[in-house]
């Protein structure tokens, strides 16, 4: 399917729910890769791209059409007069290993800025923190290897997965902002995780008032990258 705005596939966001439990350990059935835009949508649609590239926390999991963060951010841009166009690369479930099989869709949409969202599923399965890691950071290289403009957005994890391991996962974005010198925001939910009526019963995925603050989060790192 191509991608041609900022709504996400909606069969992708209820094939998969990997990222809703913390005890889950297998994946869901995997959920096709968004499309490159193709050269028709482009030619109706001119303005430079902004991805936004993740997993469910990206795509919208458990919300109606037009209520992940994606969308508002767009909604936010266009009330700013900023031109561009938001195009949700959310699958849910995707752990960093599946965003680096993406990589190739993404270029192919030659952004000018891609929010880069992974690692939560990485995180809840507990895989090794070296393997992540070197997943994102060639997921994040090569996204600026392009020319696009990077943001980094990050994510944490319950205190049960142990100090240790929070640390290291948590340590993780803030290295690889520093390496490639992006912005990073350090969790993507700040101000939305804990509040009422901001998060789904699941307690992992924002409802659709939880998604309007989580665009707010990320426009202020990606406005910046910006021309009007």
């Amino acid at each position: 399917m191509t991608l041609t705005g900022c709504r996400a596939d909606r069969a992708t966001q209820q094939s998969s729910s990997i990222d809703s439990s913390p005890t889950t350990a297998t994946a869901a059935p995997a959920a096709p890769s968004p499309q490159p835009i193709d050269e028709a949508d482009s030619a109706k649609d001119p303005r430079p791209v902004i991805v936004c590239f993740g997993d469910s926390l990206t795509a919208g999991y458990g919300t109606e059409a037009g209520q992940s963060y994606p969308d508002y951010l767009q909604a936010d841009l266009d009330k700013l007069g900023y031109r561009y166009r938001v195009v949700n690369a959310g699958i849910s479930g995707n752990t960093t290993k599946d965003g680096l099989e993406r990589v190739g869709s993404i270029l192919a949409m030659k952004p000018a800025v891609i929010v880069v969202e992974f690692g939560g599923n990485d995180g809840l399965r507990g895989l090794r923190i070296e393997d992540s890691r070197a997943n994102l950071d060639k997921i994040v290289g090569t996204l600026k290897a392009s020319g696009a403009r990077i943001v980094l957005a990050g994510i944490t994890l319950p205190p049960d997965y142990g100090q240790d391991y929070i640390h290291q996962f948590n340590e993780t974005y803030t290295m690889l902002a520093t390496k490639y010198q992006t912005p990073m925001l350090p969790f993507l939910l700040q101000g939305v995780f804990g509040v009422d009526g901001m998060m789904q019963r699941d307690q992992t995925h924002a409802t659709a008032a939880g998604n309007q603050i989580v665009a707010r989060n990320v426009l202020t790192l990606v406005t910046p990258l910006l021309k009007k």
